[in-house]
């Protein structure tokens, strides 16, 4: 008997060691929970596929991104929520489709409409965490209380409302210490001075600077945002990075300012500069092992290229809403590793609340944790069985599988760029591995692809419209002048310089 109970223990300890061992192994690819990391989301303005090293571009050089992406991992297959500017910021900080919340596609100065203050923003979620939280940059939700980034979470702002081609609002309010460029005095400010391509530099809720100085801005956010990441040691940081360039009116510093390449490739060469700093910045403090860059795109390119993908911004075929995306987290994230499954803007908010202990509203959002992508798990899958987008005429991105529930031609490319109808069939089904320029439409091949994805097009529109939330009104001072588009807001003649490509053209190819 005593023998028997010797082994019997010992058979137990062995099964408890065991148990250990597993639930230890299943736990590493957990986050931790002791420290919250610091997490920084670059978001560029009409950044293409097809514009980075990484992707197979040549032209232009993206040797910090190409550097981020070989010690950290690039996503082939990462959707954003709208093919244009405010829908996919909305998108991304709530982990909601921005129809769902009210939002419009483009907000603009004289838009009466902004993301609504009772929503929950990644901001609001990391600060309740106990996150210090910046955004600096493009914020394009709202120019007006209550929908400033201070309003949404953030502890402070600095940067433009919205797009760099757009005008001010006379109703924003002016800083005691505003800077006024252009010969402009403040009468003129005040009495509605309004110009396109002429935009204001927020601090916080004040205009700090009119009109901003573009050819300065990549560099300033990039200063703006070392300062921050330098500032406090004490608490993990949130820094929103949503970069005003590469959108038109184009403009670098004169560092950039190279005669001999297209502005385009000046510009993203610029941004890619801004993202070595950033990850230099991140290293010389000494917290590269705890923290996570991710840098992404806000929608296809406008100016620069999207291939190998089909079509370009505004557009829901790939090259309008798949992007150039890199995640980097030294030691946490795979280095040199690229995952290829189903992933989008809106799984960003769910899972920082999981590897930041943040909270996550009690209202439904339409992300998914996309943890195990991130950290290379084995047989880790998308958690979209089918991403629906219902911005334009919409689309649904399922396993290899994209699907457009409208002939060709119906969802025309912006500007009245050309586009060549390669299928008179009522609807659009393209298998993204072996034709990932969408070139050949297989849906009379395929019945039961297109039933099951187009039922699933069908479910996602009736949820959305019956579970629709409200957009927040602006609040305009009494008597403030109309934001109404001043007479050069009209449509200009594009020049060369603001909108030529490369002149050499070097088409990406994926890898």
């Amino acid at each position: 008997m005593r023998h028997a109970f010797s082994y019997r223990s010992l058979l137990v300890t062995v099964l408890c060691v065991l148990v250990a061992a597993e639930s230890f192994a299943a736990d590493a690819s957990q986050p931790g929970d002791a420290v919250q990391p610091n997490v920084v989301v670059i978001f560029i303005d009409d950044m293409g596929y097809g514009d980075v090293g990484f992707n197979g571009a040549t032209v232009p050089s993206t040797p910090n991104l190409d550097k981020m992406a070989a010690d950290g991992m690039k996503f082939t297959d990462f959707y954003v929520g709208c093919a244009v500017c405010s829908g996919s910021r909305t998108s991304l900080l709530t982990g909601c489709h921005y129809q769902r919340l009210g939002m419009k596609p483009v907000l603009f100065p004289d838009s009466a409409k902004g993301l609504h203050p009772d929503e929950v923003t990644m901001a609001d979620m990391l600060r309740d965490a106990g996150y210090r939280t910046a955004c600096v940059g493009k914020w394009h939700l709202g120019h007006l209380p209550p929908c400033l980034p201070t309003d949404q979470g953030f502890d402070t702002y600095w940067g433009v409302p919205y797009s760099n081609d757009m005008w001010i609002d006379p109703a924003n309010k002016l800083a005691a210490d505003i800077r006024l460029r252009g010969g402009l005095s403040l009468a003129e400010v005040k009495s509605g001075h309004k110009s396109k391509n002429e935009v204001p530099i927020f601090r916080n809720g004040e205009v700090i600077e009119y009109p901003a100085d573009q050819t300065t801005l990549t560099q300033r956010y990039t200063q703006k945002s070392i300062q921050f990441i330098q500032e406090d040691k004490s608490q993990p940081f949130f820094l929103y990075l949503p970069h005003t360039m590469v959108h038109r009116p184009l403009a670098v510093s004169k560092a950039f300012d190279n005669p001999d390449k297209e502005l385009i490739t000046n510009a993203i060469e610029e941004v890619d500069w801004s993202v070595g700093e950033i990850i230099q910045a991140i290293n010389e403090a000494g917290i590269a092992d705890n923290t996570l860059v991710v840098f992404t795109s806000d929608n296809g390119a406008a100016v620069g290229s999207s291939l190998p993908l089909r079509a370009k911004k505004g557009s829901v075929y790939d090259g309008g809403i798949r992007e150039p995306t890199v995640m980097w987290w030294p030691g946490t994230i795979p280095a040199g590793s690229v995952c290829r499954e189903v992933a989008a803007s809106i799984d960003l908010m769910p899972t920082l609340a999981k590897i930041c202990g943040g909270k996550l509203p009690a209202h439904k959002i339409d992300g998914k944790d996309i943890w195990p992508l991130m950290t290379g798990q084995k047989e880790a899958r998308s958690p979209h069985d089918a991403y629906v987008l219902m911005h334009g005429p919409g689309t649904v991105r399922s396993g290899k599988w994209k699907f457009y529930p409208w002939a060709e031609g119906k969802g025309a490319p912006r500007r009245g760029r050309p586009q060549q109808i390669v299928s008179n069939f009522p609807v659009q089904l393209y298998d993204t591995v072996t034709d990932i320029g969408e070139t050949k439409n297989v849906a009379q091949s395929h019945p039961e692809i297109v039933r099951r994805l187009q039922s699933a097009y069908d479910t996602h529109i009736a949820e959305i419209e019956a579970n629709t939330r409200q957009a927040a009104n602006l609040v305009r001072p009494e008597g403030a002048i109309s934001p109404s588009r001043p007479a050069s807001a009209k449509k200009q003649p594009r020049t060369k310089r603001n909108t030529a490509k490369s002149k050499k053209k070097q088409p990406a190819r994926a890898k």
